[in-house]
């Protein structure tokens, strides 16, 4: 087995300032992660996060982190659109890389970070690891075993709402709670598709396989949002509604929207002749599945991140446990070769939905999926 993995955070935004950085400053992962270096391009931004998460090195350029950071993998927690430019400076760099989702913004610049791994025996974990969740492996046997009959169709999706004008590291008066969020509504890389329907485009392919098909409208609603007494352009397409196919006649409608939840959400609802499973439900009533706890399980929000299997401890009153969980898949699978099913092929399909659905849309035109994982 390896010595502690040395990990450099890129980003000190905030999915970083909630989540990884507060994970992976535990007690408890001494001798597995070493927090070797931050960087953010905001002035003083990274070593105000390395003073308060105890990071050895703070950054503000990417590269000099590459560099100089000392590290073995970086966790790339930057806006989507620079998650492919960065990833591959770390393949060269002899690094491995967990993405915070989306990995990439097209299936070209996905396949070719793959090879480029490959190419240099280099780890890719790529989030959302959705199907880490036992009740999502529950659900995909319970349609497998005929629980609600014949499938016919299902719904997921998410919708932007104001969640991240609202987080608690908006509209503070330091580096660390005064973070722009306006990246989440330009392109390239923002939007509901890329940012929240990636979970449930996760949870919906590691059920039913890989999709073939989709079509797709899309367009901004909500041209001007607010946030830090200012106005942000909207330019990202913020309300998107897709159909795939997923062959035999399975169809699956997934939002990306301004407003607005869809029934199923992240985890998806998947309705049958005989009945339909919406979360945790079958037929209206809780299913059984590895490690259920109800009384566990309620206090702890939607997804049911305490059944994560890294996610004890201290852990669980952390946000953002999903996060964590993703980067110590990959932290065990450079310590001891355990590969993780959060696949950058797994990502890669679902990139491959969320182009096509912006291609169809644009186009008017169903487009053929390219891709299986």
């Amino acid at each position: 087995m390896a010595d502690s993995v040395r990990i450099g955070v890129v980003g000190a935004g905030s999915i970083s300032v909630r989540g990884i950085l507060p994970h992976l400053s535990q007690p408890d992962l001494a001798g597995r992660v070493t927090l070797a270096a931050v960087c953010d391009p905001v002035a003083g931004r990274a070593e105000a996060a390395a003073e308060r998460f105890g990071v050895e090195r703070g950054f503000t350029e990417y590269e000099e982190l590459l560099a100089r950071g000392d590290v073995d993998a970086v966790t790339i927690a930057s806006p989507i659109g620079l998650h492919y430019e960065q990833g591959k400076l770390a393949l060269q760099a002899g690094k491995h890389v967990h993405f915070n989702k989306t990995m990439t913004l097209t299936v070209a610049e996905a396949t070719e970070l793959i090879e480029l791994a490959a190419a240099n025996e280099l780890r890719i974990v790529a989030s959302p690891g959705e199907m880490l969740r036992p009740h999502h492996i529950r659900t995909r046997e319970l349609i497998a075993e005929g629980a609600i009959g014949t499938l016919s169709w299902v719904s997921c999706g998410a919708s932007f709402g104001t969640y991240h004008e609202n987080e608690s590291v908006r509209g503070g008066s330091d580096v660390l709670s005064n973070i722009d969020p306006s990246w989440y509504f330009r392109k390239p890389g923002g939007g509901p598709m890329y940012d929240m329907t990636v979970y449930a485009l996760h949870t919906v392919t590691g059920i039913l396989g890989t999709a073939k098909r989709v079509t797709a409208m899309s367009g901004v609603r909500i041209p001007v949002r607010s946030s830090g007494g200012g106005d942000v352009q909207t330019d990202a397409d913020d309300n998107t509604i897709v159909l795939i196919d997923f062959g035999d006649n399975v169809y699956c409608v997934a939002t990306g929207t301004a407003a607005g939840p869809i029934r199923g959400g992240f985890g998806g609802a998947y309705y049958g002749t005989e009945g339909t499973i919406d979360g945790l439900l079958l037929n209206g009533e809780p299913f059984d599945f590895p490690n259920r706890d109800p009384a566990e399980l309620a206090p702890r929000g939607s997804g049911n991140q305490a059944l994560l299997p890294h996610v004890t401890g201290a852990h669980r009153d952390i946000e953002e446990q999903h996060v964590y969980e993703d980067v110590m898949q990959l932290v065990d699978w450079v310590r001891d070769g355990t590969p993780s099913i959060v696949t950058a092929e797994h990502a890669r399909h679902v990139i491959d939905i969320i182009e096509s659905a912006y291609r169809a849309a644009a186009t008017g035109q169903t487009q053929e999926l390219t891709t299986t994982f």
